[in-house]
């Protein structure tokens, strides 16, 4: 199972109805989310070519993932041969469970970390901490989000929620706890706020031993992994300890070393709108005298196999974690990444949650149901993923139910309770669209009775209502003005 639920987290619905009527928050990510797209637009435009790469990742990324336990041999053969370990988590509490024996093995009470999604969706620094090993997040983002107890809210930018004088509160309250204070008289300008964390990671990354990672790709060719980054932490992380333990979920292997050519194309431009990343590191195994003495890595599953399963879903799997599609999506500008209730938030999170997760409370049944269907999160991914064509299909799952794999059994996912009302009320539009007369008839009703049309339905209606406007009832229905207008029969 993936990693737990926040306690108290509530259905999207909820979480959103509090974060939208938080002004602040609303203008941070309108403002961030639209500077972060309109970069991304000029730097994709400078490629003729584009479109071409886009079918080519999400080509190779689908003939992977069709052929994804040979890659995933040949990569665990490469990596042995270059003197590194494999080992094989199920979910997210074995691979806690390897992590945090191998890192009591060495001795240390701390470790430090590269930003990586996947320990996030795990929950090891919760897992760690249990143990007593502190987690120290070396990412700048990821800095500020530990330090102020919170969670990330973004893919590519985790604090995008906090504006620079909280930052500077968060620094000056927070840092001595767990290293280096802030120095006196910080103020919120950037570069001050970039310097005081400098300040306080540098000794973190001097005397640490032990580092844990993640991997934005794994080239199966060679048991290389591959890294990228902008601030120059990932490198002190992954060259200066005497041991690395790298946490990877199964879907990042690519075959070859050109397969992964396209990606480091596709992905700067896409997230940070640059060419090229400014640190893009690659590591095969250890080296005798340069890097890390031991290197562990810990290939996730966690539902990953579950969702390769399924034909229409299984397209999420070509996620490069680039951002794109949070940053133009409306839904996201408006309710921010903490009402996902996950570390995958926005267009991506909403379809690939439920899957690793499955629908087993009200939070995962209400994320395929997070979306306008607008389809601007397809335009932007850089794999192709047909978000809104797997939107619907997991509502579909989550309103009619059906077969699903869960943990490789096939299974019979049975309907929410709460949208049987809706299911009956499908039923009977139905059964009305299937009868002309029957329709014709509730529509003439409809208009005699107008001018009693309420504002706002009750009961279970009113959750609809509260965000939408009833839509105002015609005087004469369509059929009716072409029987009249055209000369033909009503029928």
């Amino acid at each position: 199972m993936s990693g737990p639920v926040p306690l108290g987290m509530p259905a999207f619905p909820d979480a959103a109805a509090v974060s939208t009527r938080d002004a602040r928050l609303r203008a941070t990510l309108r403002h961030a989310t639209r500077t972060i797209r309109a970069k991304r637009g000029a730097a994709v435009a400078e490629l003729d070519d584009w479109r071409q790469l886009r079918a080519a990742a999400a080509a190779v990324k689908d003939r992977t993932l069709r052929h994804l336990d040979h890659h995933l041999v040949r990569l665990e053969e490469r990596v042995t041969a270059a003197g590194g370990t494999v080992h094989w988590a199920a979910d997210a509490d074995e691979a806690n469970r390897i992590v945090t024996a191998l890192v009591r093995e060495t001795g240390e009470r701390e470790v430090l970390k590269v930003k990586s999604m996947t320990t996030q969706e795990t929950g090891l620094n919760a897992a760690l901490a249990e143990a007593g090993v502190r987690a120290y997040e070396t990412d700048l983002a990821e800095l500020i989000v530990q330090l102020g107890d919170d969670l990330p809210s973004h893919l590519l930018v985790p604090a995008i929620h906090r504006g620079r004088s909280e930052i500077r509160g968060i620094f000056r309250d927070r840092m001595a706890d767990w290293g280096r204070p802030a120095p006196a008289g910080l103020t919120d300008r950037p570069a001050d706020l970039a310097e005081a964390a400098r300040l306080h990671l540098r000794e973190k990354f001097l005397r640490a031993r032990v580092a844990v990672s993640g991997a934005n790709f794994m080239v199966a060719e060679t048991g290389t992994l591959v890294v990228v980054e902008s601030e120059g932490n990932g490198r002190m992380c992954l060259t200066l300890p005497e041991t690395l333990i790298s946490v990877v979920g199964i879907e990042k292997v690519v075959p070859t070393w050109r397969d992964l050519e396209v990606y480091l194309q596709l992905l700067p431009r896409s997230s940070t709108a640059e060419r090229m990343n400014p640190y893009t590191s690659m590591w095969t195994g250890t080296t005798d005298g340069d890097g890390p003495r031991a290197f562990h890595l810990v290939l996730l599953d966690n539902g990953r196999t579950d969702t390769l399963a399924d034909a229409v879903g299984r397209q999420v799997l070509r996620c490069i974690r680039c951002s794109a599609c949070l940053n133009v999506c409306p839904v996201y500008e408006r309710a921010g990444g903490h009402a996902y209730g996950s570390p995958y938030p926005g267009p991506i999170g909403a379809v690939l949650t439920p899957q690793l997760r499955g629908t087993a409370s009200a939070l995962e049944e209400s994320l395929p149901f997070a979306s306008s269907l607008c389809g601007a999160c397809y335009e932007v991914c850089p794999v192709a993923i047909d978000i809104p064509e797997v939107l619907l299909h997991l509502r579909e799952r989550v309103a009619e139910g059906g077969e699903a794999t869960v943990r490789g059994v096939r299974a019979v996912v049975r309907p929410a309770r709460r949208h049987a009302l809706e299911r009956g009320l499908m039923a009977a539009a139905g059964l009305t669209l299937q009868h002309p007369g029957a329709l014709r008839s509730g529509q003439r009703l409809a208009a005699r009775l107008r001018r009693l049309r309420p504002r706002r339905l009750p009961g279970p209606g009113r959750a609809w209502t509260d965000s939408r406007d009833l839509p105002e009832v015609p005087e004469e229905s369509f059929r009716d003005w072409w029987a009249r207008t055209r000369g033909g029969a009503s029928s």
